[in-house]
Order: C-alpha cells, then structure tokens, then sequence
C-alpha cells in the first residue's frame, strides 16, 4: 500500500464510527483522561455522543472540526485526570480547575 492509498485507507475508517470512536478515545486517554470505577470508556463515548447540550450553559453542541464556541467537548479535572461533564468548547475553556 502506497502513502496515497494509507492516507485514502485512514481518512475512509476515521469517517465511520468505529474509527470515530477509537480516535477519540486514544486522544482522551493520550490527554491524561481517567475514568471513575464504575465507567468504561465505550459508555463515556456513547454518552459524549448522545449530548445534545452543553452541560453548563445548555447550547446546543456540534461535532465541528474546528474549535467554534458550539463544539462538543469532553470536560476533565487537570489535577485528577477525572472526567467531569460534557462541555461546549466556550464553557470549557473559561472553566477553572
């Protein structure tokens, strides 16, 4: 397989959800992210998936790829590694740990 056809390979299983989904959860962990005794990470990802609000000023989110105000994100305690909520880019960036 050349670079072309990788690349082709790679853009083609990140766009569905299993590829989606182990993306985001390699990026998570990579991000210090640690999940609580009672979580598993396919729960955590399902759930950030299913929320249509932000958790703390209830704005609807997006999946965009760039960081506007509306995207979805996945809320962390910096010190603890916790998760805490799902957060719109905005509100996540203001919060203080």
């Amino acid at each position: 397989m050349n670079s072309k056809e990788r690349k082709e390979y790679h853009r083609k299983y990140y766009a569905c959800e299993e590829g989606y989904k182990g993306n985001k959860i390699r990026n998570w962990r990579k991000q210090g992210m640690i999940l609580k005794e009672n979580e598993d990470w396919e729960s955590v990802f399902y759930y950030y998936m299913a929320c249509e609000e932000c958790e703390n000023c209830g704005i609807i989110l997006t999946n965009d790829l760039v960081n506007t105000k509306e995207r979805r994100t996945l809320d962390h305690d910096h010190s603890t590694g916790y998760i805490r909520n799902i957060l719109c880019h905005s509100c996540n960036t203001k919060r203080k740990d």
